[in-house]
């Protein structure tokens, strides 16, 4: 079974290689390989988080070298769920990506470059979770980002150059904190290795342990867009098309809290800094709740909601209980799928009604009945509401916050109820706005081509995407209304609204939903499951044994 546990990092990389072999000379081929690699690796992380629940943590120590010199790899209780959440929503959104014709046709680029890219994406959230030592966590980070830029950026367009400028400063800038915070604790402990840090870290002087978690925190913080440190993801992330921006809000995001929570509980046991993590996710929630509120564009909303969400997660690290952390690790399940949803819906809206801004939307309810209850369900659930997973993802943070029982625990309990509260204020005021009212003047009818965002004139004469079986095939192209909100495909070329939206878009949407519907009617297990990785979170010694090969 330990020979499976690599397979998650390397079947992706392997089929990066054939995509980039074939490019668009064989594009169903390509498309079948991303496809049935994604579908692979979710088979194997569901087999190795049972395999992990069963028997405890499996490992492998790859280039024959014995622990801790060579490099290892560990799938334990946290990492199978992630792994199996995050390969899942990837499959979802491929599929979806597929649907709206995401694959780079453009004729001046030699390569369909979203597949490899996307591939490589997978394998570093993979190798990400699988990390045995701080040093290939980095790696794991690198492969993730690279990818993540390329993505970001495809189709060459100014809003998407900007937003990707921003993107790569701050990753940039995280990474090289990041190998400064390896390179101390090289220094200071001789080794990167997860199971001797472990040991040695706890040795070390108290100001020069807390000066190496305060590094590493910062790092994992700004991936997480834990406020103070998030004003980049409004900015970067609602540029890019919603399969893009759906994957990165989120999963890659939740990387970063995984991280989190995974070196506080096994390098930094004690919670020293307890009370300042349930500082900091006060602070994420009510100010990105705050911000969402403001909002009139859908992107950017859900974009603030990202921030404020993170802050329950957060609070479940800053108070290091087991029924805190179990809530944590539900939530950061649940908040996966819906947020991902969430952004899927968002492109399926601006395909329908050509743009997300709120103000010129309306009457979706009447119009596509199926695309609002798309957007109900999800929505609904990020607002908590019982009895979906995310009011069980609450409730298990909440109750753990009561029965703590410090200041600053029962500070967050009152702010948890409260972003909760103005959660459903801002999805109520989605709902209103873009699919309860009616449809406002000027609305962009079926059929009419949006241009692209681009201040260039690069793609002046380019056409509307075609997507075969959505009903748009020879629509004639008119001009945007006055004031009417630009869309653009991945390329930046324009887009046609269309009143009968692609399948796979509309079933990979649904097939997200009834992810997290999954969490809720299997609550039992799913909670059971949870507790059970937070005690062996905070047992450690399975965990470090398996490491040291022991």
């Amino acid at each position: 079974m330990n020979a499976l546990v690599p397979l998650p990092v390397l079947l992706p990389l392997c089929a990066t290689g054939l995509s980039l072999a074939f490019g668009t000379r064989l594009g169903r081929f390509q498309r079948f390989i991303s496809v049935a690699v994604l579908t692979a690796v979710t088979a194997l992380s569901v087999i190795l988080m049972v395999a992990a629940d069963r028997q405890g943590p499996l490992s492998v120590h790859l280039g024959d070298f014995a622990p801790p010199l060579g490099i290892t790899l560990v799938a334990d209780r946290l990492s199978g769920l992630m792994l199996t959440v995050s390969s899942a929503v990837t499959l979802c959104v491929l599929v979806y990506s597929l649907g709206q014709g995401m694959t780079d046709r453009d004729k001046e680029t030699p390569l369909a470059v979203f597949h490899p890219a996307y591939l490589i994406l997978v394998a570093g959230v993979s190798c990400t979770f699988l990390a045995g030592d701080l040093v290939n966590l980095y790696v794991g980070f690198e492969i993730m980002l690279v990818a993540s830029f390329v993505l970001l950026t495809l189709g060459g367009t100014g809003p998407r150059m900007r937003a990707g400028s921003t993107y790569v400063i701050i990753s940039l800038f995280s990474s090289m904190l990041f190998l400064t915070a390896i390179a101390m604790t090289y220094a200071a402990t001789g080794t990167a290795n997860f199971g001797q840090l472990a040991v040695r870290l706890a040795e070390l002087p108290i100001g020069v342990q807390t000066l190496i978690q305060a590094l590493l925190l910062t790092v994992f913080a700004i991936k997480a867009a834990v406020f103070p440190l998030a004003a980049w993801l409004p900015d970067s992330y609602p540029t890019a098309p919603a399969p893009v921006t759906a994957v990165f809000a989120g999963l890659l995001t939740k990387v970063g809290v995984y991280c989190m929570l995974r070196t506080e509980t096994l390098l930094f046991p004690g919670n020293r800094i307890g009370d300042l993590l349930m500082a900091i996710a006060l602070a994420s929630m009510v100010i990105g709740i705050l911000g969402a509120v403001a909002q009139t564009d859908l992107k950017r909303l859900l974009s603030f909601t990202l921030i404020s969400h993170i802050g329950y997660m957060v609070f479940g690290i800053g108070l290091a209980t087991r029924e805190a952390y179990g809530g944590a690790i539900v939530y950061v399940a649940h908040h996966i799928t819906v947020q991902t949803t969430l952004f899927l819906v968002a492109g399926l809206i601006e395909r329908r009604g050509g743009t997300t801004e709120l103000t010129r939307l309306g009457g979706l309810a009447r119009a596509a009945p199926m695309l609002a209850l798309l957007f109900f369900v999800p929505a609904m659930n990020l607002a908590g509401i019982p009895p979906l997973s995310g009011f069980i993802g609450k409730l298990g943070l909440m109750r753990a916050g009561v029965a703590d029982g410090g200041g600053w625990a029962w500070v967050l309990v009152a702010g948890s109820a409260a972003t909760s509260l103005l959660t459903l204020y801002v999805v109520a005021k989605v709902w209103n706005l873009a699919f309860w009212r009616a449809a406002p003047p000027g609305q962009a009818a079926a059929g009419t081509v949006l241009e692209s965002g681009d201040d260039s004139d690069d793609d002046t004469d380019a056409g509307p995407d075609r997507i075969p079986g959505t009903g748009d095939e020879g629509v004639g192209t008119t001009p945007p209304p006055a004031g009417q909100a630009v869309a653009a495909t991945l390329h930046g070329r324009a887009v046609t609204t269309t009143s009968r939206l692609p399948h796979p878009m509309v079933a990979a949407t649904a097939a997200t939903i009834a992810i997290g519907l999954a969490f809720t009617v299997f609550a039992d297990p799913l909670t059971s499951y949870t507790d059970r990785t937070a005690a062996e979170l905070l047992q450690r010694a399975p965990y470090i044994q398996e490491v040291l090969g022991r």
